[in-house]
């Protein structure tokens, strides 16, 4: 008990300094930390970065920080602070092997959120899937189908391969074909589908749309008819364009003519040998 007493009087004051100091070291460390990472995050706003990855980014910064005051602390304390920073290395390195895949993806979720190849609403293709860009996150990219599917999308196959943003030009070509006869009027018929293009409410009169002959086929002269329309109408375009064309070809006696074929029938006078 004596040997006890004796070395705190002689150590004790010395601990209690460096125990104060530690503490010290932690509290205003803490405080710093803090202010620097809320710094960094209202400088990535100013900079109109995406604010998920900003705030994604301030507490990252704000960890790294407080790790760093963390052995400060130690090292006033005088606890070697060697070994806990290969520790710490060490940890990191299997924390990244183990979540490499998980990096990659928060890697292209970066490249997303910096870059913006498509926003919440456009309608995209990406990873081989077409649908609408509900939310852009820093690990995955939320889409909702045509067929009114959710595809969570992981960021790394996103930037994998061509990202088609259909939105991108704020309208969409409406690509369809009509056929119609040879023994028919070929510009009545063009006058025709040019008025149904130019007088549906939702067709866009920016870019124009066109009516061409396309081809002549095996069994009708076939025209493309191009109307633009924006990414919410474009069904609406398509299937009112496709049903008026039918309509009016049939009021203005315009035949759309059925695939045939000519069979030819040789008769032979020969009499197979028997």
């Amino acid at each position: 008990m004596d040997a006890v007493l004796d070395w705190l009087g002689e150590n004790g004051p010395t601990y209690l300094i460096r125990i104060i100091g530690a503490i010290a070291v932690f509290w205003i460390g803490r405080i710093i930390a803090n202010k620097l990472a809320g710094l960094a995050e209202r400088a990535m706003a100013k900079g109109k970065m995406d604010a998920t990855l900003a705030g994604f980014l301030g507490s990252i910064l704000r960890a790294i920080l407080l790790a760093l005051v963390v052995i400060a602390a130690l090292g006033t304390l005088g606890i070697e602070t060697t070994s806990f920073a290969a520790i710490i290395a060490a940890a990191g390195l299997a924390i990244g092997l183990a979540l490499q895949g998980t990096l990659a993806n928060f890697a292209s979720g970066v490249m997303l959120l910096l870059f913006k190849p498509y926003k919440a609403g456009d309608l995209v293709e990406v990873g081989g899937v077409l649908g609408v860009v509900d939310e852009l996150q820093v690990f995955n990219t939320m889409l909702t189908t045509p067929d009114h599917k959710q595809v969570i999308m992981p960021n790394s196959h996103v930037t994998a391969g061509p990202i088609t943003n259909l939105s991108g030009k704020g309208a969409l070509r409406v690509d369809l074909v009509a056929g119609i006869g040879y023994d028919d009027d070929l510009l009545q018929a063009k006058a025709i589908f040019n008025e149904i293009v130019s007088s549906h409410p939702k067709v866009l009169a920016e870019p124009a749309p066109e009516v061409s002959v396309m081809e002549l086929g095996d069994n009708s002269v076939n025209f493309a008819v191009r109307p633009y329309a924006t990414v919410e109408d474009y069904w609406d375009v398509y299937f009112d364009v496709t049903e008026q064309i039918k309509l009016r070809l049939d009021a203005a006696g315009i035949s759309i003519p059925y695939p045939q074929r000519d069979v030819h029938v040789i008769h032979s006078d020969e009499v197979a040998p028997s």
